[in-house]
């Protein structure tokens, strides 16, 4: 008796242990395409850029944590001005200052999971030229092709990339789009 009691206690008393994993971005198959647009016309310029490390952490199957680290060196232009002035231009003071700020990064800070589908609310926050800034969207995680995949648009100006000139600046949207594509 005193055996089935002391086991009903350590039983009843023992925390249940969580199954954490931590999940490692293939950085070679993981990629963010960006597209930036003109205020006054149907132009724009898109491009990649490349991430450098990231981690997604998960209990018991659903994301509690995940760092992402963007390597900025990579930002690359791929529309029809290939090769042209566009990937100097982003990677100078004007925009993304990359000699300063190297990398980006996007942390997250918590998922909210709806039932019955694999498209889930993330909340992060985003860092761009040392400046962090909230952002939500809206992600796909399939657990089976261990993916995670969203679109989301900023407001470029929040992060401070601008146009070093105020009138050349009002010429393009302030709106710039990302398609991510992250695969562990």
């Amino acid at each position: 008796m005193k055996n089935l009691m002391l086991t009903c206690i350590v039983l009843f008393t023992t925390p249940i242990i969580a199954q954490t994993k931590t999940h490692i971005l293939n950085t070679e198959q993981s990629v963010i395409n960006w597209q930036g647009s003109y205020s006054f016309s149907f132009s724009e310029h898109r491009g990649t850029v490349q991430f450098k490390k990231g981690s997604l952490i998960t209990t018991d199957g659903n994301i509690i944590n995940g760092t992402f680290v963007i390597d900025m060196t990579t930002i690359s232009n791929e529309d029809y001005l290939k090769g042209w002035g566009p990937v100097k231009h982003l990677r100078n003071k004007d925009f993304f200052d990359v000699d300063s700020f190297p990398e980006a990064s996007l942390v997250i800070t918590s998922i909210n999971y709806f039932k019955n589908t694999n498209t889930h609310e993330v909340f992060a926050n985003l860092k761009i030229k040392g400046i962090s800034k909230p952002v939500k969207f809206y992600a796909n995680v399939d657990g089976n092709k261990k993916t995670f995949k969203t679109k989301f648009i900023i407001d470029r100006t929040r992060w401070g990339i601008t146009y070093n000139n105020e009138l050349k600046d009002k010429t393009i949207s302030d709106a710039v789009e990302f398609d991510v594509l992250l695969q562990f």
